[in-house]
């Protein structure tokens, strides 16, 4: 498991950097970064705070799960 974070880092990294060498401007990396946060931040929401804050029950397997359960919740709110 530290093999797959610490590859999967190194991709994130290669990829950030080939962008900026490609594209070398502040607001380029300014997006970057921006993005790069926000999709922290989804993921941090998609696995910890609905798993400990909003649905204490429900254990995620991956992206596809938390996908399958919000659209879950969101027709189960239209029938009710």
């Amino acid at each position: 498991m530290y093999l797959k974070a610490i590859l999967l880092l190194g991709i994130g990294l290669l990829g950030s950097i080939i962008l900026i060498v490609d594209h070398p401007s502040w607001r380029t990396a300014a997006l970057l970064s921006v993005a790069i946060w926000g999709f922290c931040r989804a993921y941090y929401f998609a696995f910890y705070v609905i798993e400990h804050y909003i649905d204490p029950q429900y254990k995620f397997a991956g992206l596809i799960s938390f996908v399958r359960y919000a659209v879950g919740r969101a027709s189960d709110r239209k029938d009710a």
